[in-house]
């Protein structure tokens, strides 16, 4: 049995404030031995070549490795690792870009690394490095996990060291008065002579180090410029520093993590993409797991596009009941820099409010100080200059008696958790609960198994009046701004709440939903099933030609094959029965095309097929051409049936083992304009792939793709 696993490792771009030529002369310190990294023992020359003149130079180098896992090798019989590493600099573009491969256990580990040495695209005299790497283990005498994490171990805790190298050894050229490197310029003309050029040939390199030695009085760039703003050196990549200051401290491989989803929705989701401390929020929630992490996050932009959250903040106003007896608002921060909220649920009417309002404004009102929330993390971040991506949460709980365990109410309660917990992780920091009362621990039985256990761990449970002196509040909010109710000199505007008069109770004749909260009655995306056997289709009558039919839809889950057709007959509509475990509730399956029919005769297709992926959004439009009825059809995605020759596609067989109980779920819209109607460009109509949704920053450019949905002749 052949057992194979899989790492992969991509670098935040990392930025040395000094001139390119400086850093590569303290890169060649490293060679051909350095003591400043342990396990590299040394190296050997094994080809070496410069182009005429002396812009190229490329070196490839056998490098002997000592790795921590002696009992292994031992056991393999091997006393050292040997890498094959190839430098190839260039002098004139000013980069050096460096591939390096395993020659030890090559059939049975395959570790490829490749690392790139640039000029700042914003600052010609700083340079930007960029590292990424892959480990197939293939089989390793059964010890194959073991492998993994020592080489993991051990790619990782070199990465941060390798940095601190080129510094150790940027300051040690520094010291010598070595501040200053020419750059490279072209040979003299031949019977010209330039005594400032340097050599070409075998000394080419040592040549610019001589000349910075020989006493050049000009500073170098990073020593006398103020500390500028953390910016990325390239809008589709992160800095390291830009990581550090707006996220946090992040480990390596969270870091490869966070750049490889990202890399990712930029891939599907042409345009905007959701900011990185959103994307990070995901990661953290799924430990960074990136198929668990993407998956939770595509879910949740699919939902913010279907209800359209990202407008919440300017669309939703809370009904004056709200703002009379909805307990809770913002109010300064805590010691940390976080947002502080405060929630007097104890003097919350919750029976009254969802009685008088119901469960779909609760819901939208509690969403609007989420996204409200994240709003004032990113201000703090600016203000504090440290990352804040989390708020916290005081809840008073003087007052809470039986009433505040209404069933409906705890109902209420629960689903509201259950869309916040699936849609805004890692967005609370702390939550401190005061003055719990003796019921609480009825409340807290029913509803902490509804809490993700990371969110339970950031609960601090006060009683009676512990919450005052030394372990108390103070050790997290400031005395200052503790409020009046709870014993500090704040005066607190967040409303005291009281009953809700039944006068303003809403009648019973029309119940809201109680299986699903819809935040938008009116929601102009529609939800269907793709099954095994049983593609979703929608017929659009077209009564005259030069029409444009166009579509949005998100792949929720599965991989599907979009497909445009058109008749002249009338397809009859047939539902699809769900037949297999937990299909009930999936969404509408509709089947138009008469199994009866043949294609070519009975119907035409219109657009070439599109594969389209989970967590993809796909737009596009087709001019009409004809009168008659055109069908959009979605079908599961499976491997293409193989001739006797040909064997089927690795990722044909992947996506066929992926889909989970042979369903396949999307949302959609459609729409049929007059030609004239149609804002886009009639010669060029395409499908994309493009952003889920407005929770973005300006990451990436909003130009379309190119597709492969194509002007129907």
């Amino acid at each position: 049995c052949v057992v194979k696993m899989v790492q992969k490792y991509q670098s935040p771009v990392r930025v040395y404030k000094y001139p390119f030529e400086l850093v590569m002369a303290a890169y060649e310190k490293r060679f051909p031995t350095c003591p400043e990294i342990p396990v590299f023992l040394g190296s050997e020359i094994l080809h070496e070549s410069r182009s005429d003149d002396g812009a190229i130079h490329i070196i490839e180098r056998s490098c002997k490795l000592n790795v921590d896992a002696p009992r292994l090798l031992k056991k393999a019989r091997v006393e050292y690792v040997f890498f094959i590493q190839k430098n190839t600099v260039n002098w004139k573009e000013r980069t050096l870009r460096i591939e390096a491969h395993n020659e030890t256990f090559a059939n049975r580990v395959v570790v490829v690394e490749t690392c790139s040495y640039s000029v700042h695209p914003e600052n010609e005299e700083w340079t930007c490095f960029e590292q990424s790497a892959s480990l197939d283990i293939k089989s390793f005498f059964g010890f194959e996990s073991t492998v993994e994490k020592i080489a993991m171990k051990q790619y990782t805790s070199n990465i941060k060291r390798g940095k601190e190298v080129i510094e150790h050894y940027l300051k040690e050229l520094i010291s010598q008065g070595i501040t200053f490197i020419p750059r490279w310029t072209p040979p003299p003309v031949c019977g010209q002579k330039d005594e400032q050029t340097p050599a070409v040939g075998h000394d080419a390199d040592d040549a610019l180090l001589e000349s910075g030695a020989r006493g050049t009085t000009k500073e170098q760039t990073g020593s006398s410029c103020p500390p500028a703003e953390a910016v990325s050196p390239d809008a589709d990549k992160l800095d390291a520093d830009y990581i550090e200051r707006y996220l946090g401290q992040l480990t390596p491989i969270q870091e490869s993590c966070l750049i490889r989803l990202r890399q990712w929705l930029q891939e599907t989701h042409k345009g905007k993409i959701p900011k990185d401390e959103h994307i990070l929020r995901f990661l953290r929630a799924r430990d960074f797991n990136i198929d668990k992490a993407r998956e939770m996050l595509c879910q949740s932009l699919s939902w913010r596009k279907q209800y359209q959250v990202d407008y919440i903040l300017q669309s939703w106003r809370p009904p004056a009941l709200l703002d009379e007896y909805y307990t809770g608002g913002w109010h300064y921060q805590d010691k940390d820099g976080r947002p502080l909220y405060i929630l007097r649920l104890g003097q919350m009417d919750t029976k009254g409010l969802v009685k008088a309002l119901g469960e779909e404004s609760l819901l939208r009102h509690v969403l609007s100080i989420n996204e409200e929330g994240q709003k004032r993390c990113e201000e703090n971040t600016n203000v504090f200059g440290r990352p804040i991506t989390s708020w916290t949460c005081l809840v008073d709980l003087e007052g809470l008696n039986m009433r505040h365990l209404w069933r409906p109410g705890v109902k209420a309660l629960l689903r509201i958790i259950e869309v916040v917990e699936d849609n805004y992780p890692e967005t609370l920091g702390r939550l401190l609960i005061v003055r719990a009362p003796r019921v609480f621990p009825v409340l807290w039985t029913l509803v902490s198994p509804f809490i993700n256990e990371n969110t339970r761990q950031k609960f601090l449970i006060y009683s009676g009046n512990n919450y005052q002196g030394p372990g108390g509040l103070v050790d997290y909010v400031d005395k200052e701004v503790i409020p009046d109710f709870l014993g500090g000199d704040c005066m607190c505007t967040v409303p005291e709440g009281g009953l809700v008069p039944k006068s303003l109770y809403q009648t019973d004749e029309e119940p809201e939903n109680s299986d699903h909260i819809r935040l938008w009655t009116e929601t102009i995306y529609h939800s269907a099933s793709v099954l095994k056997g049983a593609p979703h289709e929608i017929v659009v009558e077209i009564l005259e030609g030069e029409s444009v039919i166009t579509w949005d839809f998100d792949i929720l889950k599965g991989d599907v094959v979009f497909s445009l057709f058109h008749s002249k007959r009338a397809p009859e509509t047939s539902h699809k029965e769900a037949t297999l475990p937990g299909t009930s509730a999936a969404g509408d399956n509709t089947q138009l095309i008469d199994k009866t029919w043949v294609l070519g005769v009975d119907y035409s297709r219109m657009e070439s097929p599109l594969v389209c992926r989970e967590g993809e959004s796909i737009q596009g439009s087709h001019v009409t051409r004809w009168p008659g009825f055109y069908i959009l059809q979605w079908k599961m995605h499976g491997p293409l049936p193989c001739s006797g020759t040909s064997l089927p596609r690795v990722d044909d067989v992947l996506a066929s083992l992926q889909v989970s109980s042979h369903k396949c779920k999307l949302i959609y819209y459609y729409e049929v304009l007059a030609s004239k109607d149609f804002r886009g460009s009639m010669s060029s109509l395409e499908s994309c792939n493009s952003g889920f949704s407005q929770l973005s920053g300006a990451t990436t450019s909003s130009s379309q793709s190119q597709s492969s949905s194509h002007l129907s002749r």
